[in-house]
């Protein structure tokens, strides 16, 4: 865990009514990155992290709805919300750009963030995402949430499913002994309130019936976009996520080796490097 304590630590009281938690690491004078959670994250998960960026950047971290601090009141939430969060955050903050890194959900959020306010972008990272709908897809997230509203003995045999599913072999063998605790925190944290991810996964709905008709806002991102998978990915296999490299006009297709869906995690040694090398540059012919 890191030593590094926020800057600034507030509650945005967004205009829907939600109470978003955020924190900030950083005085301003250097360009910030803001890291999108993935569906069962909260921001205290990017902490272990955070020196692979502080020493060249600010960072912005916020929870989605059902996250982390924020609040968690079982009523719908939509994908542009919560992008929205980030720019009325950003705006209580001064800060006028990021560098968007959004992995798993976090990388829904993160490209609607882009298709929404490309003018507030550095850069675009993503990583373990799809922006076509793809069947195979829909049938992942119509069990996830049969797995949610099945009650306690359906959502015990969640946790397990899950974990066996997201991470690589390689990440797998060298942790395996660390697998039933991470299991258990993830257990829980939401056992008490399914709601959550029920609502968060809910969300992806109306987002993935509108994907077509906004694909033209996606090529409309004109930053240097950088799509970095786990090269062994299960959960969103890597040819359906090469197929972002059609819709941002600037982009670089990097998969990582070795990695299952949470590449941050599983090559930390591969990811972080990459991710600050890329931004600095702020161009996809950095060399990796």
């Amino acid at each position: 865990m890191s030593d590094l304590q926020p800057t600034h630590e507030r509650v945005l009281a967004a205009a829907d009514g939600q109470r978003i938690h955020y924190e900030y690491f950083g005085d301003g004078t250097r360009e910030a990155v803001c890291l999108f959670n993935g569906l069962a994250m909260h921001t205290k998960a990017w902490y272990p992290f955070l020196p692979q960026l502080t020493s060249h950047f600010d960072v912005l971290l916020y929870d989605y709805p059902g996250q982390g601090d924020s609040s968690a009141d079982d009523v719908a939430i939509t994908i542009p919300g919560m992008a929205g969060y980030l720019a009325a955050i950003m705006d209580e903050l001064g800060v006028v750009r990021v560098h968007a890194m959004g992995i798993s959900y976090g990388g829904f959020v993160a490209a609607e963030f882009a298709r929404l306010h490309r003018d507030r972008l550095h850069t675009l990272t993503l990583s373990g995402i799809l922006l076509t709908n793809e069947k195979l897809f829909q049938m992942y997230e119509d069990l996830s949430l049969r797995f949610y509203r099945g009650g306690p003995q359906a959502f015990e045999l969640y946790t397990h499913y899950m974990y066996e599913k997201i991470f690589g072999e390689r990440f797998v063998r060298a942790f395996a002994d660390k697998l039933e605790a991470m299991r258990q925190r993830f257990h829980d944290r939401y056992v008490g309130t399914v709601h959550a991810l029920v609502r968060l996964t809910e969300a992806q709905d109306p987002f993935f019936e509108a994907l077509e008709a906004n694909h033209d806002g996606y090529r409309a991102v004109t930053v240097p976009t950088l799509i970095m998978p786990g090269a062994e990915d299960r959960v969103m296999l890597p040819p359906v996520q090469q197929k972002m490299c059609g819709l941002f006009p600037d982009s670089r297709w990097l998969p990582v080796p070795e990695s299952g869906h949470v590449v941050y995690l599983e090559r930390p040694d591969v990811f972080w490097p990459t991710l600050r090398a890329f931004m600095t540059a702020k161009s996809t012919s950095f060399d990796a």
